[in-house]
């Protein structure tokens, strides 16, 4: 999986296509991300002690990986990820944008 937490990415598909938002988790195993602001689950809470009022949390429910595009933060283009290998002292493998070429942080 390319995408990072941490990561700014656009929905490309379902009920929240469109919107932008940072990784707020990520699971491998899965192929799944959650995304702030995206896929939005309401939870009703019943009251714990007699007098107090029940409650609504929202909280954002993971979404695939292949449904969300990484933004490029140099040409802020949806784009793909792609790896270079780099010699300094030891072989390095970094994340590249493919649209623009530039080194992703």
């Amino acid at each position: 999986m390319k995408l990072k937490k941490g990561d700014t990415v656009l929905i490309i598909s379902g009920k929240d296509k469109g919107k932008k938002g940072k990784i707020v988790k990520a699971f491998p195993k899965n192929n799944k991300i959650v995304v702030e602001r995206v896929n939005i689950r309401k939870k009703h809470l019943r009251p714990k002690r007699s007098g107090e009022k029940g409650q609504i949390v929202e909280s954002f429910g993971p979404i695939d990986v292949s449904n969300a595009k990484f933004l490029c933060p140099k040409c802020s283009k949806p784009t793909r990820i792609g790896y270079q290998l780099v010699e300094a002292e030891k072989i390095k493998k970094i994340r590249v944008c493919k649209k623009c070429n530039n080194k992703i942080d």
